[in-house]
């Protein structure tokens, strides 16, 4: 009995933190909507973080709150090789506008074949068969790759598109891969995780 009462307490105490932030990322949304008005930065990327970290170690599902993160794991594993030096890695990797359609395009990197060492090698033979990088051998001794980020891959996917059309590519993601977080927290719990 006092198990339930603690655990209601800890979901209680959870309540109380995740409505703040809720409303506080739904003004986010509308002012950072495009034409965003504001820019979130790193400010609200470490607040969403905190709060997510405490939500999960005190209310006691640290394993369901990685779940919901998805995207962003795969995003930082699909960056990796990047991130590490293992393929050139430029300052910016964010999607490039192209002013004339009003459409953002996959950004690239270019770079001479003879300066990847074996890793980039191995990475340009296993990620474009994949589908996640498009490599352009040009005539001379240059590769241009695609950034390894997950907007490259949606816009690999997709093709060029507006940036508020990608913006809801990358929602629907997160809402399908959140559906499948509570898939596997509530229907399939017994396959990954102890009693």
């Amino acid at each position: 009995s006092s198990g339930i009462n603690a655990e209601y307490g800890d979901h209680m105490f959870c309540l109380y933190l995740v409505c703040p932030f809720i409303g506080v990322s739904f003004a986010v949304l509308y002012y950072n909507w495009y034409p965003s008005k504001v820019f979130v930065g790193d400010t609200f990327c470490y607040f969403a973080g905190m709060t997510f970290a405490v939500l999960g170690i005190l209310g006691h599902f640290s394993k369901t709150m990685i779940l919901f993160f998805i995207p962003q794991i795969f995003n930082f594993i699909l960056s990796v090789p990047q991130l590490f030096r293992m393929l050139p890695c430029p300052r910016h990797r964010l999607p490039r506008l192209h002013a004339e359609e009003d459409k953002l395009v996959m950004s690239t990197v270019r770079f001479k074949d003879s300066d990847l060492n074996i890793l980039g090698r191995i990475c340009l033979v296993i990620l474009p068969p994949l589908g996640l990088v498009k490599v352009t051998r040009n005539d001379d001794e240059y590769i241009t790759i695609s950034n390894l980020t997950i907007l490259n891959v949606i816009l690999r996917a997709v093709g060029d598109t507006h940036e508020r059309t990608l913006t809801v590519y990358l929602l629907i993601i997160q809402v399908l891969c959140s559906c499948v977080a509570f898939l596997i927290r509530y229907q399939l719990v017994h396959l990954f995780y102890d009693d």
